[in-house]
């Protein structure tokens, strides 16, 4: 196992939350399908978007800095040029890990985040993590 998987599965193991930016409202969409997917595994999900009201059943939060509790893993579905600004506001909300999906990787996210001293993982998808571990946390594991 490398050392990235263990942080993977490390990350699966503790965190209950999800926060997820870039959340989608279209089911065919992987922004949609990854947070539904998991939440049917039992973590809980907060959609973040722009142009949302509701996601996965899910009140949606149009930033980071909107949601009124503290936030751990930062899952993230927007391209990889924006993964700067979404780790600078990832850190300033009190973030503690920050998720690149599957296609999304940037040095300076990378940079920005680990300074931070939040956990990092780039360019890996949560659904295949999640049946690679069989890794789950409560509810519907169907």
């Amino acid at each position: 196992m490398t050392a990235t998987d263990e942080l993977i599965e490390r990350i699966l193991r503790d965190y209950d939350t999800i926060t997820v930016v870039g959340a989608s409202a279209d089911p065919e969409k992987a922004a949609n399908e990854v947070p539904a997917y998991m939440q049917r595994r039992g973590w809980r999900i907060i959609p973040v978007n722009p142009h949302a009201d509701e996601i996965v059943g899910e009140k949606v939060y149009r930033s980071l800095a909107e949601i009124p509790e503290q936030v751990g893993l930062v899952d993230v579905f927007r391209p990889s040029e924006q993964t700067p600004e979404i780790a600078r506001q990832a850190v300033a909300a009190g973030a503690t890990a920050l998720w690149l999906q599957l296609g999304i990787r940037s040095a300076e996210a990378r940079e920005i985040a680990e300074s931070a001293g939040l956990l990092y993982i780039e360019d890996r998808c949560l659904i295949i993590e999640q049946r690679r571990s069989h890794i789950v946390k409560r509810g519907n594991v169907s």
